[in-house]
């Protein structure tokens, strides 16, 4: 048992206990609690022992001492004020000052949105193609849209989650009226991404480009589009491709030339249902006297619609581009609709492929084609009476002086055909790409080329594949290079070519290293045959060493064995090169 007891003074304990736990008394206590003080602001806190003697002081009356106590209290509580008040405006400020640090520009946001997508960010072009992007990302990208004021084109391609979210980016996209190009092909866009999109329209007013294409669910709905134009639309290029287009979006389609005065590129192809419609649409091109391009590739097109086309070409005096190709039900009507075609001075690229040609169209052709002065692509492919025709087409080609590419793979040609072809290549010293794939003829008459082979300085591309080559077309090719001639040739195909013999691949491959600038080369076999590669496999091998520019080598079908295909996984490495082997 101690010698005394300490008696306890409620009133005091009661306040220093409140005080310590109630928040309303300290309110910085619990700001910093936790924290420890620095040892030169830490205050020695009287204890209970010595506010007990100090109570019972000789000489001091308790009113003084209680006042007194009082009065330091009192003081104590104001210091203690004014300091929190200062510690809390430090704070303040520092935490300004942080918030300030911490929180990124919306430049910064959109360089960080661009990198974690791995793009480079780019003020004026969003190009956002084939970026898997999440449904999220379109909201935080819609966020983004008012740091990007200068943006003029936005490539959200090849992204199937754009379906269904558009209209999270439409209502921001007066953020960016500069706006002159979107383009959102493949990405599921479903009916209310279409109504969302024309009513953008109404805030895009400098768009020049729309490109919708491989949007299947936007067929039969694309009014909801085109009734949102407005007259004197700057709409200067529209891309609607395989986007299964119904007969009444023919009509609409034909609303909208009205209102695109400006239109320049129009491109409906692969969409087989709006051929019904293409009398109604071809009425309207006469509003659109500027296109400059005209794709119908896969529409549905008969002769009534190819007249109806023919009667608009008159309108359409500006056209650099026509294809109208695999349209296999207009066969038979050019005789009845080339009137206007051969009034097109200005057209650059013609393609016919596919459409079932007769002999009388080809009598057609063959004096409208040679009148169209500027030409410099045209391809016939597939159209067998190109080369069956008594009517010389391919001997007129020399009246077509700037032709840069000439395609007519699977035309039946003929010896004598392939003589006049021969004969008009001496006078196009322009072209580029000459294209004879899949014309038996060409196999071993390749020397009836020969003169227009050494005049043809400019030739890039040159396509041999099915065309049943002998040994003698190889070594013709390999000496023709080795006299100067060919050096800009970068693509040669000479696949499903069976018949040339071990000997023959020889000859070639000892030759192979003097086309300097090739980059592609196929020499693979046909489809369901294979062959082992022969001894001339390591003549092909020491020629690619000389090749620098080879990129891409097709060798399907040719069975190697174990040692040449390690030859083959090893080469680049030994070399130092970046050959895509295909084998």
């Amino acid at each position: 048992m101690s010698w005394f007891t300490y008696p306890t003074n409620p009133e005091s304990a009661v306040k220093t206990e409140k005080c310590e736990r109630d928040p309303q008394v300290y309110p910085w206590k619990r700001q910093f609690q936790g924290k420890k003080c620095a040892p030169e602001e830490s205050k020695e806190q009287p204890s209970a022992i010595k506010q007990f003697f100090k109570s019972f002081d000789i000489g001091k009356s308790e009113g003084k001492d209680r006042k007194e106590i009082e009065e330091t209290e009192i003081n104590n509580a104001g210091a203690d004020d004014q300091s929190e008040k200062q510690d809390l405006s430090v704070e303040d400020g520092l935490s300004h000052l942080t918030s300030e640090e911490e929180t990124p520009s919306g430049e910064q946001r959109f360089n960080q949105f661009m990198e974690k997508l791995g793009k480079k960010p780019n003020s004026k072009n969003l190009d956002l193609n084939n970026c898997a992007l999440s449904a999220a990302n379109i909201t935080e990208l819609a966020s983004l849209l008012p740091f990007l004021p200068e943006l003029e084109e936005i490539s959200l391609s090849w992204n199937g989650c754009v379906g269904g979210t558009l209209k999270t980016l439409t209502v921001h996209l007066h953020h960016v009226n500069l706006l002159k190009v979107l383009r959102l092909n493949n990405c599921r866009l479903t009916a209310e991404d279409v109504i969302s999109l024309g009513e953008a329209f109404e805030i895009v007013s400098q768009l020049e480009e729309l490109d919708l294409s491989w949007n299947s669910n936007i067929g039969g709905k694309l009014s909801l589009l085109t009734k949102k134009l407005q007259e004197g639309c700057k709409l200067k290029c529209l891309k609607i491709t395989d986007c299964n287009l119904t007969a009444k979006d023919g009509e609409s389609l034909a609303e909208l030339l009205n209102v695109t005065p400006n239109l320049e590129v129009l491109d409906l192809s692969i969409n087989k249902n709006i051929g019904c419609s293409m009398k109604i649409i071809a009425q309207d091109l006469k509003n659109v006297p500027g296109l400059k391009e005209l794709n119908l590739h896969m529409c549905g097109l008969k002769q009534d619609s190819l007249q109806g086309l023919d009667t608009a070409l008159q309108h359409l005096a500006e056209l650099r581009k026509l294809d109208i190709s695999c349209n296999r039900e207009i066969g038979g009507g050019f005789k009845a609709s080339t009137a206007h075609l051969a009034s097109l001075k200005n057209l650059e690229v013609l393609d016919l492929h596919q459409c079932c040609v007769t002999e009388e169209d080809m009598t057609v052709l063959s004096q409208v084609i040679p009148l169209l002065s500027s030409l410099q692509e045209l391809n016939l492919s597939s159209n067998k009476n190109v080369g069956l025709s008594s009517d010389p087409l391919l001997g007129r080609l020399r009246f077509l002086p700037k032709l840069r590419s000439v395609t007519i793979s699977n035309c039946g040609l003929g010896e004598e055909s392939l003589s006049a072809l021969a004969e008009a290549a001496l006078h196009l010293p322009e072209l580029e790409i000459l294209d004879l794939s899949w014309n038996k003829c060409v196999g071993g008459n390749l020397k009836l080329l020969l003169g227009a082979l050494k005049l043809a300085m400019e030739i890039q591309v040159f396509r041999l594949s099915s065309c049943n080559l002998v040994a003698e077309d190889l070594a013709l090719l390999t000496s023709l290079r080795q006299d100067g001639h060919l050096a800009r040739l970068q693509k040669l195909d000479l696949s499903y070519n069976n018949n040339i013999s071990d000997e023959g691949w020889a000859v070639f491959c000892q030759g192979l290293g003097a086309f300097k600038e090739l980059s592609e080369l196929d020499v693979s076999l046909r489809p369901s045959s294979c062959r082992d590669c022969g001894p001339w496999f390591r003549e092909l091998l020491a020629a690619l060493t000389q090749l620098p520019a080879l990129a891409e080598l097709a060798m399907q079908r040719w069975t190697l064995s174990e040692s040449q295909r390690k030859q083959i996984e090893g080469f680049n490495q030994d070399n130092k090169r970046n050959i895509r082997f295909d084998c």
